[in-house]
């Protein structure tokens, strides 16, 4: 695909090159005339979803590059660099985690990667991640598999989310480590308003953050207990989304994060 017209009245990059990961869209890096390096991103989606959550990252204090422009379907944000900071991470997130909402959801739909991410509102965690996370995919799961998931979410699940009356924080939403660049800086939002720990339990869904990170974390905003037993229920959310774009082969995840979780 070639470079898209920039938005937002920005002149023609004078180079411009790939950069790899651009699973959802294509993605360059490029040079202005002025002399500024930025990141041009062509969205299948309407790319000011995705601006409106690294505003709001940024307004919490979250570690995001800026927004430069914006159209239909392409984002500029500036392109970030420099050293791992996997403790200052942990420390912004907790904080961008003290920024709550009026309830748990978003106030529209939006997208998580190539995905649409319906959103609303919900009075409690449970409701909302039964609701807007789990029961949209589940037609996806093989027969047996559906029925115990949907068992799970008339009461067990729900009863384990909600047991330790977490606030509506606002969370990163598609936070994996690929979208911690370079340790530092978070990109590729989902912005809502959701349990904390729905970020923390993505971030170690495969394999997690630098130590580091988890003392920036703690330092700022402890983790309560029970806290070990709802990470799989919460990644049950993003497994799915996996097998969404995946196919089977997620599956038994699935089915181990029920196990792990101690739901029927």
């Amino acid at each position: 695909m070639s470079l898209p017209p920039l938005p937002g009245g920005l002149p023609t990059p004078i180079r411009a090159q790939p950069l790899d990961g651009g699973d959802v869209g294509h993605v360059w890096r490029a040079q202005l005339p002025d002399g500024r390096d930025v990141v041009i991103k062509a969205t299948p989606y309407d790319a000011e979803l995705e601006a409106e959550g690294l505003r709001a990252l940024a307004a919490a204090g979250g570690p995001v590059p800026a927004v430069l422009a914006v159209g239909t379907d392409v984002l500029v944000i500036e392109h970030v660099t420099g050293p791992a900071d996997w403790e200052h991470v942990g420390a912004a997130l907790a904080g961008v985690h003290g920024h709550h909402g009026p309830a748990f959801g978003w106030h529209r739909d939006n997208v998580i990667g190539p995905l649409p991410q319906p959103n609303g509102w919900a009075a409690t965690s449970g409701a909302f991640v039964v609701e807007r996370r789990i029961r949209p995919h589940l037609p996806l799961l093989p027969p047996a598999l559906r029925r115990r998931l949907a068992a799970a979410c008339e009461g067990p699940l729900p009863a384990l989310l909600d047991a330790h009356e977490p606030a509506p924080s606002l969370v990163h939403g598609d936070l994996w480590t690929g979208n911690v660049v370079g340790g530092r800086w978070l990109i590729d939002p989902a912005v809502h308003h959701a349990d904390r720990e729905t970020d923390l339990a993505m971030l170690t869904l495969f394999g997690g953050p630098d130590r580091a990170f988890w003392a920036g974390y703690e330092a700022v905003a402890p983790l309560p207990p029970g806290w070990e037993r709802r990470r799989p229920a919460l990644q049950l959310a993003p497994l799915l989304v996996h097998v969404a774009l995946f196919g089977s082969r997620y599956v038994p995840s699935v089915a181990r994060a029920l196990d792990e979780a101690g739901l029927p």
